[in-house]
């Protein structure tokens, strides 16, 4: 996983991202109110992918989650799965 990547956090737009040569890789959540948000999708563009930004995406916008006390919905595929990959480790 690319741990040097800056990803950054839009607060207005909902959005996690990482800027950068091949274009925006992001995550995008909805806030339901009642302490729980809702993941419903990653992108990586094509040229950026296989190098683990995905994954930097959704452990930024899980720790953003749980330091704020929220329930997590994960409506994207790819955030349900790496959930439960983070659960198997324990």
């Amino acid at each position: 996983m690319t741990s040097d990547v800056a990803v950054r956090h839009d607060p207005q737009n909902k959005m996690f991202y990482i800027d950068g040569d091949g274009g925006r890789a992001y995550l995008s959540y909805m806030d339901l109110g009642k302490q729980t948000m809702d993941i419903y999708r990653t992108f990586v563009p094509d040229a950026r992918r296989g190098h683990g930004l995905a994954a930097r995406l959704a452990a930024e916008a899980l720790n953003y989650a749980q330091e704020r006390g929220y329930t997590v919905i994960a409506s994207c595929s790819y955030v349900e799965r790496y959930m439960q990959r983070q659960q198997e480790r324990g």
